[in-house]
């Protein structure tokens, strides 16, 4: 039997759900727009999960099992997930935004019930009984209180079945949950302990070829020469490669791709823009460069007396994804078919953009989805894919795989774009803000190749001898927001004014890194919300509780008081700091408080981080230890941001290379963590995987000045910075 979820071209409000046994790989519907089939259950008695949405090591895919399993009523073994691949998976674009449980949770749950519906009542036919009296146990039909000889696999007894669930029909969810709210093992975690290729970086396919591509150093150089016949003249070298600036080699190994790369490399004349911005003097640059300002929120009220005025800038530079391995692909052309084995987060639009920029037709090119060792953002993923695509058609009949250098992966991914951000707020005389000022400076945080008008912010695209036009910069619109998300403050303020400053005279590639400008705007947001409470004399927390009337967020910094026991914590100034911060997601999305206790050393400055406590609201929780892990995972990143992370630019390179030039945060620097979630079944599942990043750089730098007295503004946190501060 498969489940699948068609949304149709005309506007009909109908989702038609297909059953059938085995799997209907490569089926077409007629009359409407194929987004592939949902789920798969086969004849022994598995169920197969088609992803829409990729896994990136977040355990989205166990989560979306869990709420299939619910919904068919058979035991959580039974479920297996199978990739994104652009011949069947469901089209759900990018995974992105921690809205992968909103967006396919529900669809998952649609498919599931709809799939339940239908068999019982089959069974309710042949059993001549209503079917509001039958039940399913491990897809195992009941009647009352009496089991019968039916299950899923008899009733399909090999037939076909299209079904259209109209717009006003209803379906009934399960409400006693026994799968959705447990912490089940993940899917994908057994292949990769034990070795199954789990990674595109281990995939390896008959007769294979590998390649590597010869980066310009700098971006926008120009490849004036290169003298090629010293590489070619190398063993297992297959053929290289130039497309204006776009220099690469193919050999039979990938030993000899990488020597006649460098050979390549120490043959090749560039001539270098030398335009960078400089990261000594990047928010200065910012601030004077070519911009169009963008009002995010104003809000006004008159009858509101002025106060007391403060001011604070605080800065964030250019950070990597520094994903621990570098980008790979792999693609296939034969018999006029382009296949790509790719880590990007959105096959999809990868797929247009590819064929877009090879002048292929659409139909000719197939995406699938293969994990890499984890990136949560825009790295060079769809570029590789592109670099291998481009190779393959050279090279026909064999698999072509490019393997970036850490060089590679540091010089040319999009980085998360550096942000100024200046505060302004007025405090009356009882000590609350009357007015509040947000102004950012940032390039775009978006340069994702989303389909054939935007193929040219692939590296290939720009590189070869015919380019593609560089898409303007894009700015991401409220109330999920790009470079200004998480700029509205969820405090009530009686005046607010947010501005955004989209800087459009791009000169380094910038896009998603994990939570976009969430992480800036929020360790601004909160950092300044603690300075407001010490000119009031005021109890950080009790000043955030003053300014909040949204009842889940009060609640959220009532349970962490209590958790990390706020009011009892030591008196600062002494080397030993508590920090608190709190953010909305989005303000949309999950709610997150943390307490951050740290120890600065007095001797040599070195900030040490002792303890983490957190409380987050998502709503319906539907893999605690999921839950869990996301947040962990994502306050250990923003801790290495925080402290460590800052890509180094000289005005004609990009100075970061490798990870002495790039450090991050250490096994034994990660601090103590506990997590408690507050589990609200009655409301729809948010993402976790970015609430955390911004609170916690936040709650960091708050705890630096609690034991110390000197407040930080500017990412990262280097010890060194606070003895001169």
């Amino acid at each position: 039997m498969t489940i699948g979820r068609r949304e149709f071209l005309k506007s009909s409000g109908a989702l038609a759900v297909v059953f059938s046994v085995g799997s209907t790989r490569g089926a077409t519907d007629s009359g409407g727009l194929r987004l592939g089939n949902r789920i798969t259950v086969s004849a022994h008695g598995t169920i197969e999960l088609h992803m829409g949405k990729v896994e990136l090591g977040q355990g989205i895919g166990t989560a979306l099992a869990q709420i299939a399993a619910e919904e068919l009523g058979i035991d959580f073994s039974r479920m297996r997930l199978s990739k994104v691949d652009t011949d069947y998976s469901p089209d759900e674009s990018y995974t992105f935004s921690s809205i992968s449980i909103q967006q396919s949770g529900p669809r998952v749950r649609d498919a599931a019930a709809l799939g339940r519906k239908h068999l019982l009542e089959q069974a309710a036919k042949e059993l001549g009984v209503s079917s509001s009296e039958l039940s399913v146990v491990d897809g195992e039909i009941v009647n009352g209180e009496s089991s019968t000889d039916l299950n899923y696999w008899k009733l399909l007894s090999g037939s076909e079945t299209e079904l259209v669930l109209e717009a006003q029909d209803e379906l009934t969810y399960a409400s006693d949950r026994k799968v959705v709210g447990q912490s089940v093992p993940r899917i994908d975690i057994p292949g990769k302990l034990f070795g199954r290729v789990s990674f595109i970086q281990d995939l390896r396919l008959p007769g294979m070829v590998h390649a590597r591509v010869v980066r310009p150093p700098a971006p926008r150089a120009e490849l004036l020469t290169v003298d090629e016949e010293p590489a070619l003249a190398l063993a297992g070298v297959r053929k290289i490669v130039r497309d204006g600036n776009f220099l690469a080699v193919i050999a039979t190994r990938e030993g000899q791709a990488r020597t006649a790369a460098i050979k390549l490399a120490r043959n090749a004349e560039w001539k270098i823009a030398d335009d960078l911005p400089e990261s000594r003097h990047m928010f200065d640059w910012l601030k004077q460069a070519e911009s169009r300002t963008e009002e995010v929120l104003a809000r006004t009220d008159s009858s509101v007396s002025h106060g007391t005025t403060i001011h604070a800038a605080y800065q964030r530079p250019y950070q990597a994804h520094a994903s621990i391995s570098p980008s790979a692909a792999i693609a296939l052309f034969k018999d006029g078919a382009l296949t790509v084995w790719s880590h990007a987060q959105g096959m999809y639009p990868l797929r247009e953009a590819i064929a877009h920029a090879l002048e292929l037709p659409l139909e000719q090119v197939r995406c699938i989805h293969m994990e890499a060792s984890g990136c949560y953002g825009h790295n060079g993923a769809d570029d590789a894919a592109c670099d291998a695509a481009a190779l393959a058609l050279q090279l026909p009949d064999k698999p072509v795989r490019v393997q970036w250098e850490r060089k590679d992966e540091f010089k040319w991914e999009p980085f998360g774009p550096a942000m100024h951000i200046e505060m302004q707020a007025e405090l009356g005389k009882d000590g609350a803000v009357t007015r509040w000022q947000h102004d950012l400076w940032s390039c775009p945080h978006t340069s994702r190749p989303r389909g054939k008008e935007t193929a040219g912010n692939l590296i290939f695209a720009q590189h070869k001898v015919e380019p593609l036009p560089i898409p303007p910069p894009r700015s991401i619109p409220q109330p999920s927001g790009g470079a200004d998300r998480n700029a509205i403050p969820l405090y009530t303020f009686a005046n607010v004014h947010v501005n955004k400053h989209l800087v459009t005279d791009v000169r380094l590639r910038g896009s998603s890194l994990r939570g976009l400008g969430a992480y800036g705007n929020v360790f601004a947001i909160e950092s300044f919300m603690d300075e407001l409470a010490l000119q009031t004399d005021t109890d950080p927390l009790a000043f955030r509780l003053r300014h909040l009337d949204d009842e889940r967020a009060i609640a959220v910094l009532q349970r962490l008081s209590d958790l990390s026991n706020w009011e009892a914590r030591p008196s600062g100034g002494e080397g030993t700091g508590w920090g608190l911060a709190f953010a909305k997601f989005k303000n949309l999305a999950s709610y997150f408080g943390i307490v951050m206790q740290l120890r600065v050393s007095k001797s040599k400055p070195e900030i040490q981080l002792l303890r983490a406590m957190a409380v987050c609201d998502a709503g319906l929780i539907v893999n605690p230890d999921g839950v869990r892990a996301q947040i962990e995972g994502g306050i250990v990143q923003s801790a290495s941001w925080t402290l460590k992370e800052e890509v180094q630019i000289e005005s004609s390179q990009i100075a970061t290379r490798d990870w002495a030039t790039y450090p991050i945060l250490r096994f034994d620097e990660v601090p103590e963590i506990e997590i408690d979630l507050i589990d609200r079944p009655d409301q729809k599942s948010v993402g976790v995987g970015e609430t955390a990043q911004g609170p916690t750089a936040a709650a960091i730098a708050n705890a630096v000045f609690h034991a110390t007295g000197r407040r930080m503004r500017r990412l990262p946190l280097h010890p060194a910075t606070i003895a001169s501060t």
